[in-house]
């Protein structure tokens, strides 16, 4: 159901942080258009960590083949999405977690760095 994670990291400086995950790091990537570089990453983990109000946020997009599939698969094991946006990039929705916060699906329609890990 599930295909794969997208995390997103915020820079003031991004085509440098870019060069410094292709150069100094060498991640694969992929180029999704325009030179946007999107990096494979080795397997991963999340955790839930508590949050005060106002503290900080993060985004997490899963990422599956087919959005409106995974969310009627998970429908009847509870989870609520809101309606999916064509972003252009890719199909969006955001599932509901336990906890109240939203976290982010999506199938894209761009390239993607899956599989690209060493």
């Amino acid at each position: 159901m599930i295909t794969g994670a997208h995390c997103i990291l915020y820079s003031s400086d991004p085509e440098a942080d870019r060069l410094f995950l292709r150069d100094v790091l060498h991640l694969s990537h992929v180029d999704a258009g325009d030179g946007w570089l999107i990096f494979a990453l080795p397997p991963a983990e999340v955790a839930m960590h508590p949050c005060d109000e106002g503290g900080e946020h993060h985004e997490l997009y899963l990422m599956c083949d087919d959005v409106e599939a995974t969310i009627a698969a998970l429908n009847p094991k509870g989870v609520t999405a809101l309606p999916v946006v064509d972003r252009g990039w890719g199909l969006v929705t955001r599932l509901t977690l336990p906890g109240g916060d939203k976290v982010g699906l999506y199938q894209p329609k761009h390239p993607t760095a899956l599989g690209l890990a060493r």
